[in-house]
This record gives structure tokens, sequence and C-alpha cells, in this order.
């Protein structure tokens, strides 16, 4: 009983530092429509509207005027499982991840010439998989959701012409529900844990204009330290291990820092550059505590063995008229994790995105944003050891997506 509940905040844990959107790993990348057109590249560079909130702080100070900005993203994705190995009976439909929305909205005010004040509302981090409950692989994992809402109030300081700086804390509250099943003589039984917690990080970013036409910046995102407090239930298993239980985990979500170029070829052309590092490496165990677990089982630690990695991104933006502008963007993002480690839970590999994009000034206040993305990885192997409670499972993952983000932008 508690082995079992052990590994399902370990799971637990691996879920709440994933993602299942158009980035790899642990991060979301929806949180601007504008900067998603351009594939992500030149998001702490560029300062195109109140988004920047997030993308750099810094950038507020290049917002003249109050600024409201708020939108969603939607993504659809699709997964092929082929070459099963395993004794377990069951299904690999591959329909796991179900229609998605990840919403988002900022505020920035301007306090002075030299200072800035900004909020944002945004979903950093998730995952939101369900296998139907004949999956050939549910022993090892079934539905995972997970997901951080960030609130991170911001100001921002001018120093001169040409540099700006700002900071920001982040609220961030996290919650999830994860499930499995877990292979008895009398059937399957059922685990299934929730939990939650709220901790805090900051934001804090550079922006130069290194001449007329040339912007460098760069954001630093901290790493955050969770504290879930868990209940599991179990379910469908002999009468005396069937109940509710506490389980406690930590968690860490990894800093990055991103690196943008903004270049401003002429009045029609820009051009965008980025790249960004994630520190994966943090992940190399997860600890869990069971103050009412004798040992071995009050103190557990689980290897996972993730690696930092760097992602790129390229884009372009074309004025087409004075009030409208189309936008596009490649993105490469390597996973961080390999076909020795991979989880049905997280079953990412290296990632190739294409975006395109367009915004429209409807007036000199309102500003209209679409984009849409679509996302190509690499085919990725998932490998279970099996125990008398968890079958032996192994397969191959083909996974794609389509993203679509609006966003409305109103100036006063």
């Amino acid at each position: 009983m508690n082995n079992t509940r052990l590994r399902t905040a370990v799971a637990l844990a691996v879920a709440a530092a994933s993602s299942q959107a158009l980035a790899n790993g642990v991060a979301v990348n929806e949180q601007s429509a504008s900067s998603m057109g351009t594939g992500f590249a030149g998001r702490s560079s560029s300062a195109q509207d109140a988004s920047t909130v997030f993308g750099n702080p810094a950038g507020m100070s290049k917002i003249e005027r109050t600024q409201i900005s708020g939108g969603f993203a939607v993504v659809d994705a699709q997964t092929d499982i082929s070459n099963v190995q395993s004794a377990a009976p069951g299904t690999n439909d591959g329909d796991m991840v179900p229609f998605t929305a990840i919403p988002f909205g900022y505020y920035v005010k301007p306090l002075s010439e030299k200072w800035h004040f900004g909020l944002g509302v945004y979903v950093p981090f998730g995952v939101i998989s369900d296998y139907e409950d004949s999956f050939q692989g549910r022993y090892h994992g079934l539905e995972s959701e997970v997901q951080v809402v960030t609130v991170q109030p911001t100001i921002s300081y001018r120093i001169n012409e040409r540099t700006s700086v700002g900071i920001g804390p982040t609220i961030n509250h996290i919650e999830g529900t994860l499930t499995r099943d877990v292979l008895t003589p009398a059937g399957d039984g059922n685990v299934d844990i929730q939990g939650d917690d709220v901790a805090y990080g900051f934001n804090v970013g550079v922006l130069a204009d290194l001449t007329e036409r040339l912007a460098l910046g760069l954001t630093y995102h901290s790493k955050v330290d969770y504290s879930l407090e868990g209940e599991t239930e179990l379910s469908n298993f002999p009468i005396p291990v069937n109940g509710e239980y506490n389980a406690t985990l930590d968690v860490t979500t990894p800093e990055s820092i991103d690196l943008s170029l903004t270049y401003e070829h002429n009045d029609d052309w820009t051009l965008y550059a980025g790249a960004t590092w994630t520190r994966w490496s943090q992940f190399d165990q997860l600890q869990i505590e069971n103050p009412d677990a004798q040992a071995p089982f009050d103190n557990v630690q689980e290897g996972l063995d993730w690696s930092d990695t760097v992602s790129y991104a390229i884009g372009a933006a074309y004025q087409v008229t004075p009030t409208v502008v189309l936008r596009t963007g490649l993105a490469f993002d390597p996973s961080p994790t390999n076909d020795d480690d991979r989880t049905v839970r997280i079953p990412v590999s290296d990632r190739t995105v294409f975006s395109l994009g367009a915004g429209w000034e409807a007036t000199p206040d309102l500003m209209v944003d679409v984009a849409y993305a679509y996302l190509h990885e690499d085919e990725g192997g998932v490998s279970y050891s099996g125990s008398p409670s968890s079958p032996a499972y192994s397969a191959d993952y083909n996974n794609s997506a389509h993203g679509l983000a609006a966003q409305v932008t109103y100036s006063y």
C-alpha cells in the first residue's frame, strides 16, 4: 500500500513538471498570440504589447499608454502509438490529449516617464493527458491533469534612452490529479491522487537598444519550489488496502534564461531571433515524505536523469499596410528526456514548430492578433520493465499538434 502511494506521488511530481502544449519539457509557451506568430523568437526583445510582462518586464518601458491585453490559445494534439510490446491486455488508441484552452491577460500602466507598472495572469506550466480506461500501459499512467496559474505584479525602470530593467514576483498556484491502475490477483486496482500548493518566484529582464534598429533582450524566469500536499485514494483493492491517505512531496520547476534580438531592417521588415536555456538537470531526483509510513518508505528518492536544453527560434514580420502586419517563425525545441527515461505521461521528443500570424490595428486604440502553429515531434520510445503489479510496457510515440491563438489589445 505505501509503495503504491509513493510511486503515485513520484508520478504526480513528474507530471507537474511537464507540458503537453507547444513547448517541450516544462514550459507552456502560449502566453501571447503576437509572440506566437513569430515562433516566440524575439520574445524578450520586441515588447510588442502588454504581454511583455511575461516576455520581458523591462519592455513595459516602451509602452506609451495604459494597455490591457488578453486572449487565449487552443491546442489540438494527435498521437500515434505503435510497436507495442506488453503482456498486459488492452488498447493503444493514442487519443489521450483533450482539446485544451490556455487563457492569458496583462495590464500595463505608465506611472511616469521612467516608471511603469504591470500585472500578468498566465499559465506557465501544465499537462493534460487522459488515456482510455483499457489502455495497455495503464499500470504506468492513465490520467494526468496538472496546471500552474501565475499572477505577476511587475515594475520597470527606464535607466536612459536606450536601456530599461524590469522585475516582478510570481505567485504560482499548482494543482493536479493523477491516476493509474495497479495489477492485483483480484484484478485492476485504481490509484487516484490530488494535490496543490502555492509558491513564489520572480521574473527579471533587461532591454537595450544597441542601435536605433537593433534591440537586445534578456529575461530570467526563476525556479519555483513547491511542497505539494496530496490525498491518495486507493479503490478496487482488497478491503484492508482501500482508503484515503495523506502524502507530501517537493518538486521544483526549473529556471530559464531567454536571450533575444529584434532587428528592424526597414519600415516593412522586422527580423527576430532567440534562444532559451532551461535547467532541466534539476530533475535528477524527487524526494517524497510519508510521515505515517515505516522505513524505508518514510523518505524515498527517485531518479529522473533529465538534461538541460537550449531551444532556438527565428522569425520575421512584414508590414503589409500601416494597419496590417504578417508574421512567421520557426522554432527548434529539444527534449529534456530520451528513450531510456521517457514516460507514458510525458512522451515528448525533439520538436520543430512552424508558425504564422497576423496583427490588425482595427483602430488607433485597438489591436487584434491571431496566430497558428504546427508542431511535429520526432519519434520517441517509452520502455518500462515489469513487476508483479505493473506489467512491462514499451511502445513508439509519434506526436503532432495544431495551435491557434487570438489576442485583443486595448490602449487608452
